[in-house]
């Protein structure tokens, strides 16, 4: 029994390595990359439709590679595919460094974050059922272990090296990944393959069309901010490359203890309601104080606030997805769930980059924030309607 459970740990361990090194290699240049792409003549719109394509090719890939993933029983495979092109898009980004280039490159990496899809589903089948909602938000610390990490060396490497050394970066931790996910676990059950009218029924489940709007809007303003027009605000008051990484370093260090502790401490004690409207208020309140701040450390503080917030947010969003789901149909449940929330990845950029040209960056924040504060209403006033009186699937 011991060794069982040693084993059972070795590859709990090597998965949430596997899964930093995956997120390392996506996300070593994101504190550079708006800044990047306006050195090269990018202007706010360009910047957000760079940006917004990584959510874009997510958004289109996502329910085809869950049910899919479904249909053939595997999942590994995702995996180390999900690598693969994760390290061929930093190349990609470094060999042809163009606005035009950074904009296909940056949608080719988005086809490797839609195998996050399969990755969560994985992870969670090494748990029993109903302990899905704890061990994504164990999941999600690792994933923002690696990106916290690949940030922090990306925003050091291109102070020391130039705007396109954290690509390189990037490709070093993928190609190690890479590697890893060799020998990571699939645990397979032999079983028909789910009828395709079945996997796509998951769609209609109330519960998991509510959580999949709210984390639209969490992504919608993460990736307008930490990920999107932050950084260039930073610049604004004097941050450097270093300063960039060490600003998205304290956004996401917050991010690793809330994951961890979003499906068992906060929704235990206060309830997953009332968690997710509380961490949705906090992270408005986070951007809109944005174009107020005219020093670097009141900008961290602010920033780590709203990275704690996002890290309630999103985990037990996707816990709940696939919490009563069928094994069976649980990737295309979670495909269906990332890919409507890619809506908000490509509509956060865009929108502020828009706002932006046409206004002024100022309000885009408060727009973003707007958000985030009605992310709170309909948390409070619909959960009845989504979890209420039941859930099919």
């Amino acid at each position: 029994m011991e060794r069982v459970m040693n084993t059972k740990r070795f590859h709990i361990g090597l998965f949430c390595l596997v899964t930093s090194l995956y997120w390392f290699s996506l996300y070593a240049y994101v504190p550079t990359l708006p800044g990047y792409a306006t050195s090269l003549g990018a202007t706010h719109r360009m910047v957000g439709l760079i940006l917004g394509s990584y959510g874009f090719t997510q958004m289109l890939l996502r329910i085809p590679l869950g049910i899919f993933s479904d249909r053939i029983n595997r999942r590994r495979p995702f995996v180390t595919a999900g690598l693969a092109i994760a390290v061929v898009g930093a190349l990609g980004m470094w060999l042809y460094p163009s606005p035009n280039m950074l904009l296909v490159f940056r949608a080719l990496t988005g086809v490797a974050a839609a195998t996050w899809v399969v990755y969560a589903v994985l992870f969670s089948s090494y748990f029993p059922p109903e302990e899905a909602p704890r061990a994504i938000g164990y999941l999600s610390a690792f994933n923002a272990i690696g990106q916290m990490t690949a940030m922090m060396l990306g925003g050091s490497a291109a102070e020391q090296f130039g705007r396109a050394a954290p690509f390189l970066v990037a490709m070093a931790g993928g190609t190690l990944g890479l590697v890893l996910s060799l020998a990571v676990l699939e645990r397979r059950t032999e079983r028909e393959p789910t009828p395709l009218n079945e996997s796509l029924s998951v769609g209609r489940d109330r519960g998991l069309l509510l959580v999949s709007f709210l984390a639209i809007l969490a992504q919608l303003i993460t990736f307008a901010t930490v990920y999107g027009f932050t950084p260039i605000a930073a610049e604004r008051i004097g941050a450097s490359a270093f300063g960039l990484g060490l600003l998205t370093t304290i956004t996401t260090l917050p991010r690793v203890v809330a994951a961890a502790l979003s499906g068992s401490f906060f929704a235990q004690h206060f309830g997953e309601r009332r968690t997710l409207a509380g961490a949705f208020a906090v992270l408005a309140a986070s951007c809109l104080v944005i174009p107020f701040i005219t020093s670097l450390p009141w900008l961290y503080v602010s920033q780590a606030i709203g990275g704690f917030a996002t890290g309630l947010i999103l985990p037990l969003l996707m816990g709940l997805s696939i919490k009563s789901v069928r094994e069976d149909r649980r990737a295309s449940a979670m495909g269906f769930f990332q890919a409507i929330y890619g809506l908000g990845m490509v509509a956060g950029p865009v929108f502020t980059g828009t706002i932006s040209d046409v206004f002024s960056l100022s309000w885009g924040f408060w727009l973003v924030g707007g958000v985030g504060l009605f992310g709170a209403i309909v948390t409070r006033l619909l959960w009845w309607w989504g979890f209420a009186p039941a859930k099919t699937g």
